[in-house]
């Protein structure tokens, strides 16, 4: 009896030594496996240690990274542009949108196709040409209307230059407008701006980091409902253009683009409705919330400081004395507000981490070297406060962009569209949209900090693109262009 107890004894310890060695065994697998995907690539650039499963998250501010990554920005997104110039594809953005478009489609021949018949159509429905400048003209009157209606008054304007530029990019996509407060336009920019806040929010980062978590349902999941709230209303869009469309007399962008789906019939194109879709969205966000934010940041630093403000009005009057409207090349005669313009998109740091790219190839950067599929984050953010590049890089002030005879002049440090093939598509239309509406509502108007408001507070609200915080703007009426005296 002793005996058997005693074999039976022997054999559940041997039996419990060995399942517990497998286990043992198991793991010290699955830390060998963990370790070796997290060691660096021969000759990798230096930086924080990652460790298993969550990589560098826990060592990132998660809340504003900016400080936490370097930059080598030039070398990488001009000199070597084809090697830098992918885009990761396993990033929420890409789930979300489901490879449609082009902003974030990968460095390829669909991309090049895309982006070469965008920049096509929009030159041809007057991107840089007096035709486009006529479009942001008359926008600017709807503009200048909803303003005279809070004339001596506050008002908040987080929505008022949202609007405004989505109706200018619409009229070249759709060539309709919408009344601003309409309820379509308000949906657009609130889903832009809730997903432009997520897109690099912690809930985005966890989503990138720890694929386990993608089907549970997390905060990031309202970026998806976003989405799919655009891409309803923009199809229903397209699909009631197509009732008024004539095949070949185009409009509008939508119109060529389905001129050019009729050309493509045979498959061997990437066009197809999906990137109909996909484009058109691409379009307005670029359209519209980087012109918009910088806009914000504008009056937000012209009302704190209205020297700057009075200085500007005094240029613009003594320049367009006697004209009815600006045009765009008054700017040449414009150098201080031209100044404050650029000055406004360097603090307004919009897009700080560009949008993501990835190596397309094994490649070189600063003597280290870079495996083909890294995931590369452009901190524009350095380059626009780089010490040894600006006068007073860490302070509004536009004589960052003025030289010694009060001329204006922009750095090469100036990269607030990114640089390098993947450069910002509406850079021009910004360009044009931003010079046109400051110089026409600072002569309209002059905007005042609110007395009840406290101090203004700089700091900007993180996510894909940079926005002020909330503030009220106090709007008060001057003369008419036409009653305007000479100052």
């Amino acid at each position: 009896m002793g005996g058997v107890s005693k074999e039976h004894s022997v054999e559940s310890c041997s039996g419990t030594d060995i399942m517990l060695g497998s286990f043992v065994l198991v793991g010290i697998c699955i830390f060998i496996f963990i370790v070796i995907r997290i060691q660096r690539p021969k000759n990798f650039p230096p930086g924080p240690q990652p460790v298993p499963i969550f990589g560098n998250l826990l060592q990132l501010n998660i809340l504003n990274p900016l400080k936490d990554l370097e930059r080598a920005v030039k070398e990488a997104l001009v000199t070597n542009a084809a090697d830098f110039s992918g885009r990761p594809q396993n990033l929420m953005v890409n789930s979300i949108i489901q490879k449609t478009g082009f902003i974030f489609a990968d460095y390829g021949s669909a991309w090049r196709e895309h982006r070469r018949f965008a920049l096509m159509t929009l030159r041809n429905f007057g991107l840089g040409k007096q035709s486009m400048e006529k479009r942001i003209l008359g926008e600017i009157e709807h503009l200048v209307a909803r303003l005279e209606k809070s004339a001596g008054a506050d008002m908040n304007p987080k929505t008022l230059f949202h609007d405004a530029a989505s109706n200018i990019i619409y009229l070249v996509l759709f060539g309709t407008r919408f009344e601003y407060e309409h309820q379509t336009l308000k949906e657009f920019v609130r889903c832009f701006t809730e997903n432009l806040k997520i897109g690099n929010g912690p809930w985005a980062m966890i989503y990138d980091t720890l694929p386990v978590v993608r089907g549970l349902p997390l905060p990031f999941k309202k970026a998806f409902q976003n989405f799919n709230t655009v891409k309803q209303i923009v199809l229903n869009m397209i699909n009631k253009h197509k009732l008024t469309r004539v095949s070949g007399e185009p409009r509008d962008f939508v119109d060529c683009y389905l001129d050019e789906l009729d050309k493509k019939g045979d498959g061997q194109s990437s066009f197809d409705e999906n990137n109909l879709l996909g484009i058109v969205i691409d379009l307005h966000v670029a359209g519209t919330d980087t012109t918009s934010n910088t806009l914000l940041t504008a009056f937000l630093y012209l009302m704190a400081h209205p020297h700057i403000q009075e200085r500007c009005r005094q240029e613009i009057d003594e320049v367009l004395e006697g004209k009815a409207q600006a045009s765009f090349e008054d700017r040449h005669n414009m150098p201080y507000t031209q100044a404050v313009i650029h000055e406004s998109q360097r603090v307004a740091n919009t897009v700080p981490l560009s949008v993501f790219h990835s190596t397309s190839r094994d490649t070189q950067l600063m003597g280290y070297s870079i495996p083909k599929g890294t995931l590369i984050i452009p901190n524009l953010s350095s380059v626009l406060s780089e010490e040894d590049q600006w006068k007073f890089p860490h302070e509004f002030n536009p004589a960052n962009f003025l030289n010694d005879q009060g001329q204006f002049e922009k750095p090469e440090a100036f990269l607030p569209f990114s640089a390098g093939p993947r450069v910002c598509l509406g850079e021009g239309l910004a360009r044009m949209e931003l010079f046109l509406i400051l110089v026409s509502l600072l002569r309209r108007f002059q905007f005042v900090w609110p007395e009840d408001a406290g101090e203004p507070d700089f700091t900007p609200v993180f996510g894909i693109t940079l926005t002020p915080r909330p503030y009220k703007m106090g709007v008060r009426l001057r003369q008419k262009p036409g009653e305007m005296q000479k100052q």
